[in-house]
């Protein structure tokens, strides 16, 4: 069916239109002049205020003006001191016309204001309006005693502010009114106000949610009102790519030389042509083949002509005139439903009601039906009167004459609608409507409370990959987040208030106790459809997320403190139904575990402020038999405290994993690379390294797992497998090396034999997938977006085609108490550091190191008594792990080297009690230093610091106080090594940012710096 569809409309991009930005100009303060008698006769019994307010309020709108009444010029001048006035409505009353000297007044000290007449009907209407200059108002209206109508002129006044930034800033249609009887379109407006205005209320409801179906309403058509031939003419050669249809009478003045006689052009001696309305709408036919043009005339005669000339016709005599009007609006002009009719008798084949009922329906409609409507440009006029432009506007030039063939028109609509729906979702929380939420659907809220923490990050997320297009640039890859609905916290509050849970939760009970009692608790059966419906839309396992309010919080790392369970995709909706209730009472549990108390306590919270919102969530991953996983899983920091190399700390890092993301969050070994050097990863820049540190295990959802057995650990259901078990299952492509025992070399791919090395080769150096191009925006319009560090979570499938889908799952600020510097560590003095490197790996402060163990060194040190440094040191270490202390360590060359000529031959497990590592550059014995690199994954992982300080280059290349050191007595000492302890705890600063660190000497302890040994 794509070869049929020509390139232009095959891969298109609709461009979305914002609402809030429509109907700027509003008439929020009305001037009544009038004598008080006929101001009373305006307001009936003084209540047109309340009236007005009372139908904006049923017609759910905005905004209601309010009135003001004067009778004379200094009234009127004491109001328009103090208030700003939109609208001056005239009344002249039956035995004078001073309202008319008041109005001129008022407009010739302020020209903007708008002025219409408001008179009484009478059959002295016409003598009185020849005779007085009207061009300074907008237009006469006829009061019949209807406050609608004052609501019409408003909203009259309002489209004409708006008309011209409207149609350029959305393409907002309108509708042309052709009248000069005044009280005709008197009665008529109010006719087409209400129905127009019921019909936006309607067509809102296409919206998402509350917020976005009130702006929705501003899109509605505009009514613009002609009074001549001329005036029509202009209009509508100005604005007819956005009519929607003319409404004519016959007999009207064809051209006026005075803009007095326009607006009174039903009340002045202006000489009328009595073919004027057939004149306009066959000039507007010759325009547009299928624009709606409806003729009415209270001469009967002109029926048959209007007919035989293919207008529609309405009688102004029939009491039935505005029900008549109703009905052709409804047919014609896009109104109501889109009927879809067997073009021969007519017969109504389908009612759809709503844009998913066509996306729906689209491929059911009978071949002749559906040419009929899209010959006539139907489908496009309706969804515009539904203000949905952006498919209407990209629908409107896919034309019959363009495009000759049926089932290309419908895939168009169809891919056209599915593609806004999309778009309309991407950053907008909608409220769940079973209705609605199907596949193409995307994030839904259950309930009115807060989304908590990972809910707002989500939602957070989904609004800035909607507003960077960017991110979908890429052919072949898709960027969003995944399929999402929150329940939200009042659906907790329910749910813990009808159990009578409070007082078992906040007990000192066991956790599996508090867990068995609220298994045992029911949900409201009112979610049940709700929840068969979004398995139906995902189809796919589903987690279930935590969300409190405290979780994610920018100012608290609450991160990982409560549950996230997994449940499989069931066929038997009922058990997979079972499950899902299951875990989202066990998440609701974890909040009240001990963990959880004792990290609310921690933090200075109150457990009984904590609030649990629930994300229920598509798993992202694949099938492979009976696990379920992703093939890349990741976190993503958007500052990077160890770069090596080229990498700077801005550019961020990225830990990669296969599997499930719990993996990492689990602290299992990942691939650690900057999105901005992918051809850099130190895992894989020596053979031994890539088969000591790289990933072995992954984690897969077990898909065999059925039943309610739910435990207080969230990862029951969850199996640790073996690399190879990825390779059976064919899972590894583009992401795997292969290592060579015969050849002893790795390579890339994936080759027969050899063990597989999980190195991401294919997207990382080989652009299968643009993973880092996308892994740089999401740091870069994240970190925008918060104005702060992020780290975002992230998991991605691959497909054979090397095509992909990559998910954003949560963002949050980096934020750590340690984390924050506030000195310059750069500028502290001299006399106050025991040691400073201009070339530090490592972020943050520390406070409670006492002890500084040493290679003891002089200009003569050789190498040669390495091995033996390292057994003492290896000794001493043990020492520390013991009493639960840490330490500084200082020594010549690089920590960790195998060859021994080059540094201390340590293992991780030998120093891993050090706060601190300094690698040292002395005179005689110049090594390149190492930056850490034989044990960078345990510094990244325990945020260990790592110096290097060149004692040959005494200012830039850091410092060194041995000789404070030397003067102390030691705890330990042995032929070449040395232990000592202060009083006082040293302070460790470390900018990780500006890549400099130091180690302050407690302040008791501060001496002037003297030369270097």
């Amino acid at each position: 069916m794509e070869s049929q569809i020509p390139q232009e409309w095959n891969k298109f991009i609709l461009k979305d239109v914002t609402f809030v930005n429509l109907m700027m100009r509003r008439i929020y303060n009305v001037l009544i002049v009038a004598n008080p008698y006929d101001a009373f006769m305006l307001e009936d019994d003084g209540r047109v205020e309340e009236k007005i307010f009372n139908e904006y309020m049923e017609l759910g709108l905005r905004y209601p003006p309010t009135f003001t009444q004067v009778s004379t010029i200094a009234e009127a001048e004491e109001v328009l001191a103090t208030t700003k006035i939109d609208l001056v409505i005239c009344m002249p009353g039956t035995a004078d016309n001073d309202a008319f000297t008041v109005a001129r007044a008022i407009k010739g000290k302020f020209p903007e204001i708008h002025c219409v007449v408001l008179t009484p009907f009478s059959h002295g209407i016409t003598r009185r309006m020849q005779d007085e200059d009207l061009s300074i108002f907008d237009y006469v209206f006829c009061w019949l005693g209807n406050t609608n109508l004052i609501m019409s002129i408003i909203k009259l006044i309002e489209d004409k502010m708006n008309l011209e930034h409207d149609i350029k800033e959305a393409g907002v249609q309108m509708i042309l009114l052709v009248e000069d009887s005044i009280r005709f379109y008197s009665s008529i407006l109010p006719n087409l106000y209400g129905y127009i205005l019921q019909q936006s209320q309607n067509f809102s409801t296409e919206a998402l949610n509350r917020h976005a179906a009130n702006l929705r309403m501003r899109g509605r058509p505009k009514v613009v009102l002609a009074r001549t031939y001329e005036e029509a003419l202009g209009i509508y050669e100005r604005y007819k790519n956005n009519c929607l249809g003319v409404i004519s009478d016959v007999r009207f003045p064809y051209h006026s030389t005075k803009r007095s006689q326009i607006v009174g052009a039903g009340a002045s001696s202006l000489e009328k042509d009595p073919e004027a309305g057939f004149k306009l709408l066959e000039a507007i036919r010759r325009e547009d083949e299928f624009l709606p043009l409806i003729m009415e005339s209270s001469e009967s005669a002109n029926r048959e002509r209007a007919e035989r000339e293919g207008f529609r016709f309405v009688d102004k005599n029939s009491k039935m005139l505005s029900v008549d009007l109703r009905h052709l609006l409804e047919e014609h002009m896009g109104f109501g439903d889109f009927i879809f009719r067997d073009p021969k008798t007519h017969a109504v084949i389908t009612r759809i009601r709503s844009l998913k009922d066509l996306q729906d329906n689209i491929f059911k409609i009978p071949r002749d039906s559906m040419l009929y409507h899209i010959s006539r440009n139907h489908m496009s006029r309706w969804l515009t009167a539904r203000a949905i432009f952006p498919v209407a506007n990209f629908l409107k030039h896919v034309t019959w004459h363009k495009l000759q063939d049926v089932d290309a028109h419908r895939q168009i609509i169809f891919d056209a609608i599915v593609q806004y729906r999309h778009m309309k979702n991407i950053g907008v929380v909608a409220v769940f409507d079973r209705g609605k939420f199907d596949k193409y659907a995307h994030f839904a809220r259950i309930g009115d409370g807060s989304l908590g923490g990972k809910g707002r990050g989500l939602a957070f997320l989904d609004n800035v990959v909607k507003t960077h297009p960017q991110f979908n640039q890429y052919p072949g890859a898709s960027v969003r987040i995944p399929k999402t609905v929150v329940l939200c916290t009042d659906v907790f509050d329910q749910f813990m208030e009808q159990n009578n849970l409070y007082e078992i939760a906040l007990s000192d009970a066991p956790d599996d106790v508090i867990l068995q009692h609220f298994l045992r608790a029911q949900l409201p059966d009112s979610y049940i459809d709700d929840f068969f419906t979004f398995f139906e839309a995902t189809k796919s396992p589903i987690a279930i997320r935590s969300s409190s309010l405290l979780e994610d919080s920018h100012y608290q790392p609450f991160a990982g403190i409560y549950s996230t369970y997994m449940i499989p995709y069931l066929e038997d909706k009922y058990e997979m139904l079972h499950m899902l209730a299951a875990a989202i009472k066990s998440v609701y549990a974890s909040v009240y575990y001990r963990d959880s108390k004792a990290y609310m306590t921690a933090t200075s919270n109150v457990i009984d402020q904590e609030k649990m919102a629930v994300i229920l969530q598509e798993v992202v991953g694949k099938s492979y038999g009976d696990h379920y996983y992703p093939n890349i899983s990741g976190v993503l920091r958007s500052l990077n405290y160890y770069p090596i190399g080229d990498e700077t700390a801005e550019e961020g890092i990225a830990s990669l994993a296969l599997g499930l993301g719990k993996y990492i969050v689990d602290g299992g070994q990942t691939l650690r690379v900057s999105p901005y050097h992918p051809a850099q990863v130190l895992q894989m820049s020596e053979m031994e390294i890539a088969l000591r540190e790289t990933q072995t295990h992954f984690y897969a959802l077990d898909m065999k797992h059925v039943g309610a057995d739910f435990k207080v650990d969230d990862g029951f259901n969850i199996l640790k497998l073996k690399v190879k078990e990825a390779d059976k299952e064919g899972s590894l492509q583009y992401i795997a090396s292969t290592f060579d025992p015969y050849d002893q070399v790795i390579r890339d791919g994936l080759y027969e034999g050899g063990r597989k090395i999980i190195s991401f080769c294919g997207v990382l150096q080989h652009d299968v997938f643009p993973l880092p191009q996308i892994l740089q925006m999401s740091m870069k319009y994240g970190a925008e977006a918060m104005r702060r560090p992020v780290e975002i979570e992230f998991a991605c499938n691959l497909n054979a085609d090397k095509t992909g889908e990559f998910y954003l799952l949560q963002i949050r600020p980096i934020v750590d108490s340690k984390q924050t510097l506030v000195e310059d560590v750069a500028a502290l003095p001299d006399e106050e550091c025991l040691l400073r490197s201009n070339n530090s790996l490592g972020h943050g402060i520390s406070d409670d190191v006492t002890d500084v163990v040493y290679v003891k060194y002089d200009d003569q040190f050789t190498a040669m008594h390495n091995p033996a440094v390292a057994s003492d040191i290896e000794r001493i270490n043990q020492k520390f792990l013991d009493e639960g202390r840490n330490y500084v360590l200082v020594g010549p060359g690089r920590w960790g080297s195998s060859d021994s000529w080059l540094g201390v031959p340590v293992k991780w497990p030998h120093i891993s009690a050090a706060r601190v590592i300094v690698e040292l550059v002395l005179r005689n014995y110049r090594v390149d230093p190492s930056q850490g690199t034989h044990f960078f994954q345990n510094l990244t992982s325990f945020g260990v610091g790592y110096f290097t300080i060149d004692t040959n280059r005494p200012s830039e290349g850091g410092l060194f106080r041995k000789e404070i050191l030397d003067q102390m007595p030691a705890v330990e000492e042995t032929a070449l090594v040395r232990h000592v302890r202060f009083d006082r705890p040293l302070r460790i600063m470390m900018d990780g940012k500006k890549q400099v660190g130091a180690v302050l000497l407690p302040e008791n302890e501060v001496v002037e710096t003297n030369d270097q040994p």
